[in-house]
């Protein structure tokens, strides 16, 4: 498969799109007023634990405390499957720990936390403290991994070697990267040697004078430059930048890391946007849309909560060649395929519903099962997939690291608080009536004045202008409306004359 990656900057934004034979596959978005703190490190200090939920909060210079889990406090070199002690064991309030961000604060809740520290690198992720030498389940190939993990061995050895002839020691764990596969031995000591002084500066840093402040230890890369680290891959055929500063950065990295891949770097420099030469921006708002149309005539319904989301199948206007059995389960194979694309293009993590067309043969069940567990293995975040349930949905999550595409381009509606659906003008005039009828047993005023959105006015007028008669009967007040064109349908105010 063909892959690109697209790197577009404007002054305040940068955004990167993976793209796979031109389709959307992920896409990343920046703010220079709001960048992410994924994979900083911090020198914190813990403001409260909590025995009752084993986990303590955590002060590390952000708008809300951070929250960390007895399992996150536990040291890097324990035993596997030991118990997980209590936190009070742990951590104690007041106490400054150094501690890692690995997801973004979401909504009310602050940054999950961990003191198991990891710094990544362009083939290795480093873990301090830790001797677990490991590698990416992506790297299947057998002999390529004894091959990688032998090379690993020797390359540690040489620079431990090295250490205790010029350095301080400097000890810990390496995983090698799905970006690895081939890598030769001089690459994995570059990239070993290059983590050692990325973390020896992390240990200065946090013992320089007015050690008892919260503060930032480690800062991981940019947006553009975590695109050339983490998803530029074997298969990619071309990096587009449309930035001459960004180009000559990355150019830079490149250079410096891996010079091999400089070729397939190029500046775009046309008067067409370059998202819109590839229909970025188009999928981008079709990423935000409820409603995803697949190519047979069905379509997928997304609903993002933050408890869960929830995603179901319809045929919609496909009606098939076959027997309805067919139909159902050629809409459920396509769907399968799409979901997994909108979850990495979305950015949705956590729980996911997925409510498939009912398919009653055995077999097409098992191979929607396997089409969707097929496409998932493409995903760069870590996902796991149960069986189909008794009710004909599959569960699954999928990790959430950041904020999806949704909740970084989106804000909750003002007039429905996020419910996704707002009162009607015939409910709405019924409030008024009651609040009328309020207001003037309450106060002593010769009229009333609602001020209120243009859909209730006209219907207050229309349907409900015999109502109003009645209330002015009843109330003795004269009554009136004025249009607000700044109110929505669920918004008015009374005033009294």
């Amino acid at each position: 498969m063909s892959f690109e990656i697209l790197i577009s900057a404007t002054p305040r934004e940068t955004r990167v799109a993976l793209t796979e034979q031109g389709l959307l596959q992920e896409i990343y978005i920046e703010r220079k007023n709001k960048v992410g703190p994924v994979g900083n490190i911090y020198y914190g200090k813990v403001m409260r634990v909590m025995p009752g939920m084993q986990a303590a909060f955590v002060d590390i210079g952000l708008d809300k405390a951070g929250f960390i889990h007895a399992a996150d406090a536990m040291p890097v070199n324990i035993e596997p499957n030991t118990p997980i002690p209590d936190i009070v064991n742990l951590l104690r309030d007041g106490q400054l720990v150094v501690v890692q961000v690995v997801k973004e604060p979401i909504g009310s809740k602050g940054a999950r936390l961990t003191m198991q520290l990891s710094i990544a690198g362009r083939y290795l992720v480093f873990m301090p403290g830790n001797r677990h030498l490991g590698i990416s389940q992506r790297i299947e190939q057998e002999t390529e991994r004894e091959r990688l993990l032998g090379l690993l061995d020797q390359a540690v050895n040489i620079c431990e070697s090295d250490q205790q002839n010029s350095t301080p020691e400097l000890r810990g764990g390496f995983i090698l990267r799905t970006a690895a596969e081939g890598a030769t031995l001089e690459e994995l000591l570059n990239d070993i040697r290059f983590l050692y002084k990325l973390w020896a500066s992390v240990e200065r840093r946090q013992q320089e004078s007015g050690s008892n402040k919260v503060r930032l230890l480690y800062q991981d890369l940019v947006l553009y430059m975590r695109a050339m680290r983490d998803i530029l891959r074997a298969n990619v055929e071309r990096i587009r930048v449309d930035d001459s500063e960004i180009f000559a950065e990355a150019r830079g990295f490149l250079q410096d890391f891996t010079p091999e891949l400089l070729p397939m770097l190029e500046l775009y420099q046309e008067e067409r946007p370059l998202f819109d030469v590839y229909s970025i921006e188009e999928e981008i708002q079709k990423a935000l849309a409820r409603t995803v149309h697949l190519k047979s005539g069905g379509n997928l319904v997304i609903d993002q909560n933050e408890a869960m989301t929830t995603i179901d199948i319809n045929t919609g206007a496909f009606i098939g060649n076959r027997n309805q059995e067919e139909t159902i389960f050629r809409t459920n194979l396509e769907a399968a395929k799409s979901i997994a694309r909108q979850l990495k293009v979305r950015n949705i993590g956590g729980i996911v519903i997925i409510d498939f067309i009912d398919m009653h043969n055995e077999e097409h069940k098992r191979q929607v099962l396997r089409a969707l567990t097929a496409a998932l293995e493409k995903d760069p975040a870590r996902t796991r997939v149960t069986g189909l349930s008794e009710l004909g949905l599959i569960e699954m999550t999928r990790k959430r690291t950041r904020e999806s595409l949704q909740q970084i381009l989106c804000q909750e509606c003002p007039e429905c608080q996020g419910r996704a659906r707002i009162k009607t003008p015939e409910t709405m005039c019924y409030e008024i009536f009651r609040e009328i009828l309020r207001v003037a047993s309450a106060y002593e005023n010769q009229a009333i004045r609602v001020l209120c959105a243009q859909d209730v006015v006209d219907r207050m007028l229309d349907e409900e202008s015999s109502t109003i008669a009645n209330l002015e009967m009843v109330s003795g007040k004269k009554i009136n409306f004025q249009i607000d064109g700044s109110y929505g349908t669920e918004q008015f105010d009374i005033v009294l004359f």
